[in-house]
């Protein structure tokens, strides 16, 4: 390969990457962020816009380049030239795929192992151990726990014992009881700061409780209770979706949930407690 030609496809890859990472870093197509895991996923989406802009460009501007290059003049009725086969330029394009889909498939696994994806199925001893400092309560409870991400992962460490609220899903809505209060409502309220422990399970069909928010999406099957783990960050009210297609009104199922402040949280659990006192 000419040293001019080697050099020109150096700084278009050159810029290509850079393009693209530039892209991946300052152009967010995600909702607010506004649980403590959420930027280790978000991290993640970065670099696969990032590979995913560099791969849609490099392709689109070769095509729109050999479109204009080599296309057949004014005139010209001949056969084109009978290539086959580049050693090289097959290695490049076979290597470069590979390391791409190497890279991301480790970084993708270790992201689901923090995660618990790893995890056997109702093995509670592992589960404590990959979830985020839980309480004893967690030993306790069957099922699969994700969103326990490490504090390496987290944005905001967890402050507080662990809020357990019981999850039951349903055609066609979410119902949050608590334990501790005695408290059952239609909407997930939760203090900011403080771990928060989801012990769900399914009365009818298959369900997924999604927030977009939290990055944070998980199946509630029937028979298999499922914990769910998370530390809210940002005051706010939040879409709670069913992701699974689960009957005929399944685009109704749909519920909030509220992160209060501490104080603010701390107000709405008197408020809504049966034993409150009223004056």
């Amino acid at each position: 390969m000419p040293i001019r030609t080697a050099l020109a496809v150096l700084a278009a890859t050159t810029a290509l990457v850079l393009t693209g990472l530039w892209v991946g870093n300052n152009v967010n197509m995600l909702p607010l962020d506004a649980s403590s895991n959420a930027p280790t996923y978000d991290a993640l989406f970065k670099v696969l816009f990032s590979i995913g802009t560099m791969l849609f460009l490099g392709i689109v501007i070769l095509l729109v380049y050999s479109m204009f290059r080599f296309r057949r003049r004014a005139g010209d009725f001949s056969d084109g030239l009978a290539i086959e086969g580049n050693l090289p330029l097959e290695i490049v394009w076979t290597a470069i795929p590979a390391i791409v889909v190497l890279f991301v498939g480790i970084y993708s696994y270790d992201i689901y192992e923090r995660m618990g994806g790893m995890v056997a199925l109702n093995d509670h001893s592992a589960m404590d151990h990959m979830a985020m400092d839980h309480s004893v309560q967690q030993a306790q409870a069957p099922g699969r726990v994700w969103g326990g991400i490490g504090a390496a992962g987290m944005d905001a460490a967890p402050g507080g014992p662990v809020l357990p609220v019981e999850v039951t899903a349903m055609q066609f809505a979410f119902i949050f009881h608590y334990p501790d209060a005695q408290i059952t409502s239609g909407e997930l309220h939760v203090p900011t700061g403080q771990p928060v422990e989801l012990h769900m399970e399914a009365r009818d069909v298959i369900h997924a409780f999604w927030v977009p928010q939290f990055r944070l999406k998980q199946d509630v099957i029937p028979g298999q209770p499922t914990v769910l783990s998370f530390t809210a960050t940002k005051a706010g009210t939040y879409p709670i979706v069913c992701a699974e297609l689960c009957g005929p009104y399944h685009g109704g199922m749909r519920s909030n949930v509220v992160v209060h402040e501490p104080e603010a949280y701390d107000a709405w659990l008197q408020q809504n407690s049966p034993n409150r006192t009223t004056t």
